[in-house]
Order: structure tokens, then C-alpha cells, then sequence
């Protein structure tokens, strides 16, 4: 293979990254989101900016493009090869900024009985 036609930095396009950057340097070394996000956390952009998209670093706007479908925490993270932690740091400063919405889950209605009744009802009723 010819050294002009090898892949290498001029080849990249400048809103991707190396696979060598450590995790927590995407994430300023913080290892604790500032919203409480389960793996099964719900994500979506309630309102989809593509000015907004175009300014964030390469590993947010995969996010935030993904969220566009509704997805969790861990769909996220698997899709995009993300780990865990990034991700819902990433997700949590996203949706400090309003970017996405953070749907509700089981253990935000920890303390309501009714609605932990209606989900056990609802498993009761799936098909095994």
C-alpha cells in the first residue's frame, strides 16, 4: 500500500477522536454525573439543534444525535463503545444544558406506592 493512500491524522475529519484518549479526560476527570442515571434511564432531545449539535465535542454529539430515538443509558453506551460512566456523565451535563430530557424511571417514584403497584401489576400481566 502506497504511504500517500495510508490512513492517518490528515485522513481524519476533525470532530472525531483518537480511540487512545482516556476516559476521563472526556469527562474533565469527573467521575460522578450531577442527575441520578440508571442503566435503564431513558434519554431523548425534546427539541433537536443542529447549531447545538455542531458546537459539542465528538462524544457528546454521538449522544446527542443518538437521543434523538429514545434510548437508555445502556443503549447508548453499547452503540457508541462508551463506557458507562462517560456516558452518564455526558448525558448529565447535556441535560443541565436542556439539550436532552431525562425520562423518569422506577426509582423516581420510589416513595409512591401507586405507581410501584401499576408496574408490578403490569409485569404480573406479561407472558412468560
Amino acid at each position: 500500500m502506497p504511504l500517500d493512500s495510508a490512513p492517518g491524522p490528515s485522513t481524519r475529519t476533525p470532530r472525531t477522536r483518537s480511540r487512545r484518549i482516556r476516559p476521563y479526560a472526556l469527562t474533565g476527570g469527573r467521575t460522578r454525573a450531577r442527575h441520578h442515571l440508571l442503566v435503564e434511564t431513558l434519554v431523548s432531545v425534546p427539541s433537536y439543534d443542529p447549531a447545538l449539535s455542531e458546537s459539542l465535542m465528538p462524544e457528546s454529539k454521538a449522544l446527542y444525535e443518538r437521543a434523538r430515538a429514545q434510548l437508555s443509558i445502556a443503549e447508548l453506551s453499547a452503540m457508541l463503545s462508551i463506557p458507562l460512566g462517560v456516558v452518564r456523565v455526558l448525558i448529565s451535563d447535556l441535560a443541565t444544558q436542556g439539550a436532552v430530557f431525562i425520562h423518569p424511571t422506577a426509582h423516581a417514584y420510589s416513595h409512591d406506592r401507586g405507581v410501584l403497584e401499576r408496574i408490578l401489576s403490569g409485569l404480573r400481566e406479561l407472558p412468560v
